[in-house]
């Protein structure tokens, strides 16, 4: 099989199992986003969305948290972890958006990644959740694992891995390709203890059964 027919029938199997795979951070407007996407950094989605669904109650708008009291915030995010820095980065990127955008989430890349804490991964979510805009490929670590074990990409840097993406699969399967293989990562093909004997995609995955502590069933 050439590796072109290889890569399509990877995404079409990935489609078939996680045929709903989206985004799983909570959220009601367009500034919510980018603060559980800058939140989510280094931590599972579900304590994001357990700190945020009070958070956003307490601070529903970039007015309210730019006027916050910066020590009263990093309390109310600290199960996020790496809570100083996070502060400051939701709370500078609040003030920009405010002072800078009219109180409204940029809609580009270029501006996205002037505000505190956003590099492009929170960028491309921002843009495809919010705008619908397929700009790039956010890459998180079940995307970039996925991607070295699949043999899309041999770098390790992020930014190189996207690019590789971005060269392998249509621009219209960007937005979505990081959600179907962020719930294959999880559901299957963990960093540590993969499933390769379960994996629909085994037949197609140059490291499966190759992968120290591999498992032929759940």
């Amino acid at each position: 099989m050439k590796d072109v027919e290889r890569i399509e029938e990877i995404d079409r199997r990935l489609k078939e199992s996680y045929p709903r795979a989206h985004i799983v951070l909570v959220y009601e407007t367009d500034f919510q986003l980018l603060v559980a996407v800058i939140l989510s950094a280094q931590t599972t989605d579900i304590t994001v969305n357990k700190v945020t669904g009070a958070l956003f109650k307490k601070y529903p708008t970039p007015e309210a948290i730019a006027g916050a009291d910066l020590e009263e915030f990093e309390r109310d995010i600290k199960p996020t972890g790496f809570y100083h820095n996070k502060a400051r980065n939701v709370m500078g990127a609040a003030w920009m958006i405010v002072a800078e955008f009219g109180g409204r989430v940029p809609d580009t890349m270029e501006d996205l990644i002037k505000l505190p804490g956003v590099a492009r991964k929170t960028a491309n979510i921002v843009l495809y959740n919010a705008y619908g805009i397929s700009d790039g490929i956010a890459v998180d670590t079940h995307v970039k694992r996925l991607s070295q074990r699949l043999g899309f990409s041999a770098n390790n840097d992020p930014e190189k891995i996207e690019r590789d993406l971005m060269k392998l699969f249509p621009r219209e399967e960007w937005g979505t390709l990081t959600y179907r293989l962020i719930d294959h990562g999880r559901a299957i093909c963990d960093a540590k203890r993969p499933i390769c004997g379960a994996c629909a995609l085994a037949e197609l995955c140059p490291s499966a059964f190759k992968v120290k502590g591999w498992r032929e069933n759940a």
